[in-house]
């Protein structure tokens, strides 16, 4: 199988998220796809079956599959609309969150989601102990997300993973306003084996929802502030539906050459 690596939400290489996607002519055993994303040790290793007019996405941390992942369906759908499948600006991928599609447009990959309710849960002191600093709010949905005052708390957060393993949610993620951007993010999952994701996808399928409803906007530019850094734009479309749109960029290209 060929194996790319594409960084997400990024127009240059060695920004964004990593992810490695995998473009496979059939499904190998899972215990194969677990072993080759430990072996990548990325956040996420996709891996792709064509499946009539369409492909079957699976995402795969180092430790366990997961549901859905924002930054590999992007990466997938940049080797599905280059490599695979160049003459095309649109491609479906069948998953365990149901049908995604993606939508080419210009240097964006949109990617139509679904956006996930939050409700409003009480602010822990062990809440406290694991970011290193108190949120001002916590929202509770797939994920646990807490919101602080500003920029400059997200960006010097310093969390306890062993204290964030103890809190609700998949994954544990902070917000707050952003002074370039209508919100700026971090996204911990030491429950994934990751301890942190520099730039989650998912995680905005919350966070954009609710900086859409304190802001009224139904378009949201968010930024999420770790090392590598990386832009997503966000657009309610209605249904519990949420677009979420990103560049990328190719760093390699390989083939796997060890056997199921």
């Amino acid at each position: 199988m060929k194996q790319y690596i594409v960084d997400a939400f990024t127009s240059e290489p060695f920004s964004g998220n990593p992810a490695a996607v995998c473009v496979m002519a059939a499904w190998p055993a899972d215990d194969f796809l677990q072993k080759l994303a430990a072996e990548n040790n990325l956040s996420e290793t996709a891996f792709l079956v064509r499946e009539g007019e369409g492909w079957r996405l699976r995402w795969f941390t180092p430790g366990t599959e997961v549901d859905l992942c924002g930054h590999a369906t992007l990466a997938s759908s940049f080797v599905a609309l280059n490599h695979c499948e160049p003459e095309r600006d649109a491609v479906a991928f069948f998953t365990r969150s149901g049908t995604l599609t993606v939508t080419r447009r210009g240097n964006l990959y949109e990617m139509d989601f679904p956006a996930y309710p939050n409700r409003e849960i009480p602010v822990t002191d062990d809440m406290t102990a694991a970011f290193g600093l108190r949120p001002v709010k916590a929202l509770l949905g797939e994920d646990l997300v807490c919101v602080f005052a500003g920029e400059e708390e997200i960006r010097r957060l310093t969390p306890d993973p062993s204290r964030l393993m103890n809190l609700e949610g998949r994954c544990q993620h902070a917000t707050a306003p952003g002074t370039k951007s209508d919100c700026v993010s971090r996204s911990f999952a030491p429950k994934l084996a990751i301890p942190e994701d520099p730039v989650c996808g998912s995680a905005h399928c919350q966070i954009a929802p609710y900086w859409a409803e304190v802001t009224g906007k139904t378009e949201i530019h968010a930024y999420q502030a770790s090392k590598r850094g990386g832009h997503l734009y966000c657009r309610l479309t209605g249904n519990g539906r949420l677009a979420i749109s990103g560049e990328a960029a190719l760093v390699a290209v390989s083939e796997i050459v060890a056997r199921p």
